[in-house]
């Protein structure tokens, strides 16, 4: 049986990332695969990490071994690992990379790992270039794009990034796959009554941590439209602030719609998930950079249209007019689809498009592109 070894967020550890890493590894043993996963000691010192707690309260997975090992800031941890993994001779190593700060553990990592001439090792890469970025995330990025032996993005626009880093190892796309441990469908109104929402409401959602590249603020100027104000919708805030809050509050005020939002200023645990998206017609992704998001794929998971802006790789998983709109990043534009999708009864047309659609975002496709990744790898 062959062996992979993952390196990334996973439990204790909360969010979008670490519910990759476990979906990685459970979709790897279906695959028929041993699987190892290798976490943090130490992901981020408390002062740059900007949310309540970085910490799940959910139970461990238990189909495969999460070991935590690595300090992102102790060097002797990366050599310890390094050498456990290379000695361990797993075919594939699979390292998630999604920030220039983690470059130096994870790069070192890899370069020890590869000695052993054997294991190959991936990069699968959230980012290449983070959404807030710095000139000296470049020599921490460069130093991790050149010890692996290739590269598996799931969007178009990181592979772009990344074509300025290297050009030359082997490098393949593939969409970030859905998630299915969110939960099922239960009918909106049950979702609506579990939420102690109001039920003469539609409502929309924002999902996950607040920063300002997530263009919060763009929906809050969207919802002042005359247009959205009329409409008898509500937009349901569900994430944890990661940037200072009271200018969020400040523009409700200014724009005077603290009627029209429902903040839900937590992070939302895994088990809860599922009460939010079904409560919702709708997904609004106002984000002014990105590349790919696993917002998307919970959407799909649920079902749901999604409202996204023209930026990055969003647009290239949510076909515009079709599972919901792509539109620019401006709030007139994001009004204008909030208004067409009530106007137009498009609920019903979208939630049938999307079910066809996330088939194409599946797991087993993701295992397959690795596998034919290290084929190319030498």
């Amino acid at each position: 049986m062959k062996k992979v070894v993952i390196i990334g967020p996973a439990h204790p550890f909360r969010g979008g990332i670490a519910a990759f890493t476990e979906s990685l590894a459970t979709a790897f043993i279906e695959a028929g695969y041993d699987v190892e996963v290798f976490t943090f000691t130490l992901q981020y010192p408390d002062f740059l990490f900007p949310g309540k707690t970085q910490f799940s309260d959910a139970e461990a997975p238990t189909a495969y071994k999460i070991t935590r090992a690595l300090n992102s800031i102790n060097p002797f941890s990366w050599l310890k690992l390094g050498w456990k993994i290379m000695k361990m001779r797993p075919e594939i190593l699979i390292v998630k990379f999604w920030i220039p700060f983690i470059g130096p553990s994870l790069g070192t990592v890899a370069r020890i790992v590869k000695r052993n001439k054997y294991t190959k090792v991936i990069a699968n890469a959230d980012n290449i270039i983070p959404h807030e970025h710095s000139a000296s995330d470049r020599p921490l990025i460069q130093y991790f794009v050149n010890s692996v032996h290739g590269f598996l993005v799931m969007s178009r626009s990181v592979m772009e990034d990344l074509a300025s880093f290297n050009i030359y190892k082997p490098r393949r796309f593939s969409p970030h796959p859905i998630y299915d441990r969110y939960g099922e469908l239960i009918p909106k109104q049950d979702a609506i009554k579990l939420l102690g929402l109001d039920d003469k409401y539609h409502y929309m959602m924002f999902f996950g941590f607040i920063r300002e590249y997530k263009g919060l603020d763009l929906l809050i100027k969207a919802a002042a439209d005359p247009a959205v104000r009329k409409l008898p919708v509500k937009f349901i805030i569900a994430g944890e602030f990661y940037s200072d809050s009271k200018p969020v509050f400040q523009l409700v005020d200014e724009y005077k719609v603290k009627d029209q939002f429902i903040f839900i200023n937590n992070f939302i645990p895994d088990n809860e998930v599922y009460k939010y998206f079904c409560a919702v017609d709708a997904v609004v992704q106002p984000y002014k950079t990105a590349t790919q998001s696993g917002v998307t794929q919970i959407a799909y998971h649920f079902n749901k249209p999604m409202i996204i802006t023209r930026v990055g790789g969003l647009q290239e998983f949510v076909p515009d007019g079709k599972v919901g709109y792509v539109v620019d990043p401006y709030p007139d534009a994001i009004a204008g689809a909030i208004s067409k999708f009530y106007v137009g009864n498009k609920e019903e047309e979208f939630v049938a498009n999307t079910i066809n659609e996330k088939k194409r975002f599946t797991w087993s496709v993701f295992v397959s592109e690795i596998e034919t990744l290290i084929s190319e790898c030498k």
